[in-house]
């Protein structure tokens, strides 16, 4: 079992920057991947970023690449997401998901652990 906690969240005005982190639980930490989704308002659910377990392989999805930057400390069993340039759009709950494999994957329905979501509201 995998327990995730995310913070962080809250409301910058566009341009600004927020940094998510999440805390996770157990011993196996180090050895899953861990991704990113967000959720805005009347929206599906959608994959931001992902790490492999040793943090050398990452993966985002083109609405964040070249803005956002996912990484990891294993020592601390943490995950962060550092969102830069944020705009509106990005305005949605984020959460934090753990998956027991190897390699990236950006499907959710592959991910088994899921923290509760920070809100992040990005004004114009």
């Amino acid at each position: 079992q995998v327990q995730l906690v995310e913070s962080g969240g809250g409301l910058v005005q566009a341009g600004g920057s927020l940094r998510l982190s999440c805390a996770a639980s157990g011993q196996t930490f180090s050895t899953y991947t861990m991704g990113w989704f967000r959720q805005a308002p009347g929206k599906e659910r959608e994959f931001a970023a992902a790490i492999q377990w040793n943090g050398v392989s990452t993966a985002y999805a083109d609405s964040v690449k070249g803005r956002f930057t996912i990484s990891r400390d294993n020592a601390k069993n943490t995950v962060y997401l550092q969102m830069n340039s944020l705009k509106p759009a990005d305005t949605a709950v984020y959460y934090c998901a753990a998956a027991d494999r190897v390699w990236l994957t950006r499907r959710a329905n592959e991910y088994a652990y899921w923290g509760q979501g920070a809100q992040v509201t990005v004004t114009s």
